[in-house]
């Protein structure tokens, strides 16, 4: 194994793939395939992130308090959000614990503080195989009490005009103020993906339940297709389209849904005793369209 690198960015490649990686937030600042970018960097604290893993938990948390077995606990807005949101992660520095040219395995851990009643360490490992990209995360509880813990993946998508979707999932929930889920809902005709359809042009922001864990994603003006399959503890996604940018969409595995915290059965999220661990696989494979039809 060769020592990890001194830089702060780690870039991989394996054939045509190839991602370059930061420490702040353990996130994926680029992804290409055959040199056509598939992620954007459009997001995290700086707006130049593709991709950041989301731990201890994503999303927000209505009024930052909660309460479990018995006790009240409060967290501090860690963003110009007023909410409390997507962890600790994406805005923590992430340490290398090893790498080569086609993976890289990163940890990150945060102590209980006055912003977060959340002590833990994560672990990251991203590794590239055969068109693919393989993102891999645990977390483990390294408190005295044991908390609702819940992982995901934030990855920010390129979006064109013909993209295209095919995607099953059992659940949608309409959105409400906070950007929090609402109530389960029928699902709009132009969020229906199951036969594939492609992306409306409108705001979008709603979570998903009873997901399989594939989605397809094509691209045909970029002769390019993504193929993702996510464990089973990834049974729920965030879908979201800003109405300021077409540039990109994001479609974010989560192992709960936003706001579990004060949802029947934790909306998804895993009790964890002090010692005990959670962890999930989200892999993207990406080939080229050979027969798609350019505009």
């Amino acid at each position: 194994m060769k020592p990890a690198p001194a830089a702060s960015d780690v870039v991989l490649s394996d054939g045509g793939l190839s991602v370059r990686i930061d420490r702040l937030g353990g996130a994926l600042l680029e992804a290409t395939y055959e040199g056509q970018p598939f992620l954007v960097g459009a997001g995290g604290p700086t707006g130049a992130m593709a991709s950041f893993p989301l731990v201890p938990f994503g999303n927000r948390v209505e009024g930052n308090t909660f309460s479990f077995e018995g006790g009240d606990f409060s967290l501090q807005p860690n963003s110009a959000d007023p909410l409390y949101l997507h962890g600790d992660g994406w805005l923590g520095l992430w340490e290398i614990e090893e790498a080569d040219h086609r993976h890289v395995r990163l940890s990150f851990s945060h102590v209980a503080d006055d912003a977060s009643p959340y002590h833990y360490s994560a672990t990251q490992r991203i590794s590239l195989s055969a068109g693919a990209i393989v993102l891999e995360l645990s977390v483990q509880n390294r408190g005295e009490t044991t908390l609702p813990f819940g992982i995901g993946q934030h990855p920010f998508f390129i979006r064109t005009p013909q993209t295209q979707l095919s995607i099953r999932s059992r659940t949608y929930f309409g959105e409400r103020m906070g950007y929090l889920p609402g109530e389960v809902e029928p699902r709009p005709a132009d969020l229906d993906f199951e036969a594939g359809a492609p992306l409306p042009r409108r705001w979008v922001n709603n979570a998903f339940d009873g997901w399989d864990g594939r989605v397809t994603i094509l691209w045909p003006e970029l002769r390019l297709k993504a193929s993702v399959e996510a464990d089973a503890v990834f049974s729920r996604y965030m879908l979201y389209m800003p109405a300021d940018r077409a540039d990109f969409f994001c479609l974010e595995p989560m192992s709960h849904l936003p706001n579990g915290h004060h949802m029947p059965e934790l909306g998804g999220l895993t009790p964890l005793a002090p010692g005990e661990s959670l962890s999930g696989r989200v892999k993207i494979e990406l080939a080229s369209l050979a027969d798609a039809v350019e505009e």
